[in-house]
C-alpha cells in the first residue's frame, strides 16, 4: 500500500510540476496581418511593425475603458492611436482620413488630414506611449504621464492603429505594461458571446 501511495504522489508531483501544463497564457491581441498596408512588415509575433504604412490591432476596443502601450523602438515617421477598418493603411503617419485619430512623431494629433492640436510632449526613441479610450475620449500618456491632449467625437468600431515609415519601428504592448493603466482602465479584452 505504501508503494502505491508513493507512486500516486510522485505522479501528481510530476504532472503539476511539468511546465507544459502551466504554460503562460498568450494574449491573442496582436497587430492584424489581414489589416495592414502593402509595405508593412510585422515581426515578433505580430507585435512589432516596420516598413511603410499601418496596421490595425486584431480586436476592436469594445469594453468601456481600454488601455494599451506602444514603445518607440526606432525613430522615423510614425503615428499611433485608433482607426476603423476603413482607414488608409498604406501611408504613414496616419490621421489622413476620417477613419483614424493619431498622435504623430511630430507631436501632432491628426484626424481627417487636419491637425487637431499639437503637444510639446513629443515621444522620442525608447519612450512608451500609453493609450486610453473610454468611448468618450482618446488620451495619450508619455512614459506614464498624461499629455493632456484628448481627442473626442470618435465614431465607429475602432482598433489600435500603428503607422511607420522612414525606418521607424513600433512595438504594440497589450499586457505586462511598463506603466500601470490609469484608474478604471484595463488591457484590451476580446468580446465573447454568452450564447
Amino acid at each position: 500500500m505504501a508503494l502505491n501511495v508513493s507512486l500516486v504522489i510522485n505522479c501528481f508531483k510530476n504532472c503539476f510540476a511539468s511546465p507544459q501544463h502551466f504554460a503562460p497564457e498568450v494574449n491573442p491581441i496582436t497587430l492584424d496581418p489581414n489589416h495592414m498596408g502593402h509595405e508593412v512588415v510585422l515581426v515578433k509575433n505580430n507585435l512589432r511593425i516596420c516598413g511603410t504604412g499601418g496596421a490595425l490591432g486584431s480586436a476592436p476596443l469594445v469594453q468601456s475603458k481600454s488601455y494599451f502601450e506602444v514603445k518607440i523602438q526606432q525613430s522615423g515617421i510614425w503615428g499611433l492611436g485608433l482607426a476603423t477598418y476603413n482607414t488608409n493603411l498604406n501611408n504613414a503617419p496616419g490621421g489622413i482620413d476620417p477613419e483614424s485619430w493619431i498622435l504623430t512623431h511630430e507631436g501632432s494629433l491628426k484626424h481627417n488630414n487636419l491637425e487637431l492640436r499639437k503637444t510639446d510632449h513629443v515621444p522620442q526613441e525608447g519612450d512608451i506611449v500609453g493609450v486610453t479610450f473610454d468611448h468618450i475620449e482618446l488620451n495619450f500618456y508619455l512614459n506614464g504621464k498624461n499629455i493632456d491632449c484628448p481627442i473626442s467625437n470618435i465614431k465607429g468600431s475602432v482598433f489600435p492603429a500603428l503607422f511607420v515609415g522612414e525606418g521607424a519601428i513600433l512595438d504594440l504592448i497589450v499586457d505586462s505594461f511598463t506603466y500601470p493603466p490609469p484608474s478604471g482602465f484595463d488591457r484590451i479584452m476580446i468580446e465573447q458571446s454568452l450564447l
